[in-house]
């Protein structure tokens, strides 16, 4: 209030600048009453509304179209890399199908059988009841592996007009580098929201094209699930951001969760390791309803989506048993069936809640086992068992020679994250932002769970807080924790980085565009105005997109023209051979990499393949894989007729294998299973004892008895050695002597 003056005159000025004295006459108080009408007509909401609308639209349109044109750019990026590191467009069809590396040829050959069956009909009947993939058994593809997605893209390639002018092969790889198209476009709208400003979309994507050797692999391994999944999983993060952005009306609420239910299914249905990912997210959810983050609603909303999305793909799956004994789902009864009845979870003291909350933890945790437990045991089943023996190895806590478990710690993917991958990430200046904005939300985050803990035992809602009281946004601490502990996995088990530094991009782009850590900086220096806000938000994220673009945009284009060329002629050989001089029908026993190969290019039976999650397929595989081990002729003949093999195919990459240290190469880990001391020099277990035979991948190629006897070398090269299996007698009770 401006203090009064007597017996002097005063001097003002307008906004405009125009002096304003002695206010007393008429003449004057018209001419500034004439004037505060025109500015106040000018300001009136009548007028802004539509300017303020119309604005709104163009920054919509602008982000939706740079949001567009940067992840179209990703998949160009893909697949002009894909192009142009194996010469892809001019390789003959064996040489393609070859590139499809392990597993991803194992599942693209269920595409092209689909695509080779008679009708939509007898694809599926085949699927159903295939009998190829492994020998002497008939399983239900569609039921054992997530494949719906080859199902369904070889039914469009044939419904649709497109077969004279686009290969089969190409309408897939297209399908997949569109995804990841939508997977930018879905971390693009996620910073977007959390920021209010599409800059920090722009960003986002750019960071996530720069970060290509630590965000994605899919240019060289095309048909892993993971490609499929995890777009679906980013518009699912991307949908729950929206859902719980403040203020939301509840018909969008529905509509939003709807979209979170379609994302969380098709994420389900394209990915056998989804009950893994859902736990954790279980977990975010849990953690977010107990320090008074999310509503009641909302969380039982999550918690079904997961359940429903689960359950449907259960039915998809033909009732597969592994949904039903997944670890989420025992977690998701649990948490609600103790809500339900331990009442007044909320109320109370600090103590008496944080006490509460800690009753409360342990029993979802020791219900979650009790139902989990009992659902395997009713269902016996041990699909997913070599995933808990891995995990208690990884950490020490089981047999660290169980072979199942030493398979996954002995390969570089399932290790601890390398340190320079950080140096990589740093080198794009993402982890420094990223840090920071870790960092500060995390401190509000604390302060903010202490104060709604307080106040909710005192009576006062968390919704109820002022400007002064610590706060935080329902869709920020959801991403906040999202980031936590999904980099936790990361940290764990280099493999899961994948889930884990494409939302690092975006939530690394939110802290330097968004208003949260900006505000609080400029709040500590004493220059929070809304003026400053605003410049340092959109002045930042213009000079490192500059800065990035100066830095990293020569290399790019340097690295996408760099032209290669794929070269594999032992592969193509041993395909070739394969195809033309064994019969249709013709069963194959070898590692299970090469095997997954051999079904795609030349469409033979396998003994084994690289889809793991079935316990009487685990023990297959480590019967065949005793050729590599120290076991007598007549033995591994004996394993390898057991499982119907005709042919046995040998790798010198694995029998004389170097790429792995002493104690991780299979020789080993073979050797350890069967309790024989390992090759070379090194210490062994006092309990390992010599081999009474000699590595049988090495010995039969003397070609002398006894494994010339069982062995009939038919086909080699400089990496290759396949075997016909002899049919033998069986000895009659008289030829034994008994």
């Amino acid at each position: 209030m401006e203090p009064r003056h007597r017996g002097k005159s005063t001097r003002r000025t307008s906004e405009d600048g125009v002096s304003l004295e002695s206010f007393g006459t008429k003449e004057h108080m018209g001419v500034w009453k004439k004037r505060e009408w025109v500015e106040n007509s000018r300001n009136s909401p009548q007028k802004r509304i539509p300017a303020l609308r119309c604005w709104q639209a163009v920054v919509m349109a602008t982000g939706l179209v740079v949001a567009g044109v940067t992840g179209l750019s990703h998949a160009w990026c893909v697949y002009s890399i894909h192009e142009n590191l194996l010469w892809f467009s001019q390789l003959e069809e064996v040489e393609r199908e070859i590139s499809f590396r392990t597993e991803c040829g194992l599942y693209y050959s269920y595409y092209k059988q689909m695509l080779r069956a008679p009708s939509i009909q007898e694809g599926l009947y085949e699927l159903i009841n295939d009998n190829t993939t492994e020998s002497k058994r008939t399983i239900n593809i569609l039921q054992r592996m997530n494949i719906y997605q080859e199902v369904l893209l070889s039914i469009l390639y044939r419904i649709l007009p497109i077969q004279d002018y686009l290969e089969p092969v190409y309408f897939y790889i297209y399908t997949v580098f569109a995804l990841q198209a939508v997977y930018i476009l879905a971390l693009f709208l996620t910073s977007w929201m959390l920021s209010d400003s599409w800059l920090a979309g722009a960003l986002t994507g750019v960071w996530y094209i720069l970060n290509r050797v630590d965000t994605t692999r899919v240019e060289f391994t095309i048909s892993l699930r993971e490609n499929w999944s995890l777009p679906f999983f980013a518009l699912q993060v991307a949908a729950i951001t929206c859902y719980l952005r403040p203020q939301l009306r509840p018909t969008h609420q529905r509509v939003v969760l709807w979209l979170v239910f379609v994302c969380t299914f098709c994420f389900c249905l394209t990915w056998q390791f989804n009950q893994f990912i859902l736990l954790v997210q279980a977990l975010l959810i849990f953690t977010l309803d107990a320090v008074d983050f999310l509503t009641a609603e909302q969380v039982t909303s999550l918690y079904l989506v997961q359940v429903v999305s689960l359950l449907c793909v259960w039915l998809l799956q033909f009732c597969n048993s592994m949904i039903l004994g997944s670890l989420v789902l025992s977690f998701i009864v649990a948490v609600l069936f103790i809500k339900h009845f331990q009442t007044g979870l909320k109320t109370g003291g600090f103590v008496v809640r944080v006490a509460k909350l800690a009753l409360h933890a342990f029993l979802v945790l020791t219900l979650t086992f009790i139902i989990n437990y009992s659902a395997k045991t009713v269902l016996q089943l041990r699909s997913d068992e070599h995933i808990f023996k891995f995990i208690k190895a990884k950490f020490g806590l089981g047999a660290t020679r169980d072979f199942d478990a030493s398979l996954y710690l002995c390969e570089e993917a399932f290790g601890l994250l390398p340190l320079d991958t950080f140096e990589r990430l740093a080198n794009t200046l993402l982890v420094y932002p990223y840090l920071c904005t870790l960092s500060v939300l995390l401190i509000v985050l604390a302060l903010a769970a202490l104060f709604n803990l307080r106040e909710a035992g005192v009576g006062r809602a968390p919704a109820d807080n002022d400007e002064s009281t610590f706060s935080m946004r329902p869709d920020v601490a959801y991403n906040l924790l999202h980031t936590v502990f999904f980099g936790l996995l990361a940290l764990s088990t280099m493999r899961m980085k994948y889930l884990w530094t494409g939302h690092m991009c975006a939530f690394a782009a939110f802290g330097v565009c968004g208003k949260e850590v900006w505000a609080l900086c400029l709040r500590v220096i004493h220059c929070n105005t809304k003026a400053k806000l605003k410049l340092v938000r959109y002045s930042v994220p213009i000079v490192v997109l500059a800065f990035l673009y100066y830095k990293f945009w020569p290399k790019l284009m340097e690295e996408i023209s760099e032209l290669r060329e794929f070269y594999d002629p032992d592969t193509v050989e041993l395909m070739t051979w394969i195809s033309s001089k064994t019969p249709k029908r013709a069963v194959f026993a070898g590692s299970m990499q090469l095997l997954a190969g051999i079904k795609l290019c030349t469409g033979r039976v396998l003994t084994n393949h690289p889809h793991y999650e079935d316990q009487a397929l685990r023990e297959r595989t480590r019967q065949v894989y005793q050729v590599y081990a120290r076991q007598s002729a007549e033995e591994v003949h004996r394993l390898l007729r057991s499982v119907g093999a005709d042919y046995v195919v040998l790798e010198d990459s694995i029998c004389y294998e170097r790429r792995h240290s002493r104690g991780c190469r299979l020789r080993d880990l073979l050797d350890l299973a069967n309790g024989h001391i390992m090759d070379g020099p090194g210490e062994n277990d006092p309990d390992l004892v010599p081999a009474s035979h000699p590595r049988f991948c090495q010995a039969i190629k003397t070609g002398e008895p006894p494994y010339s006897t069982f062995f009939t070398r038919v086909f080699q090269n400089k990496t290759f050695h396949v075997y016909k299996l002899k049919k033998t007698k069986k000895k009659s009770k008289a030829d034994s002597g008994v």
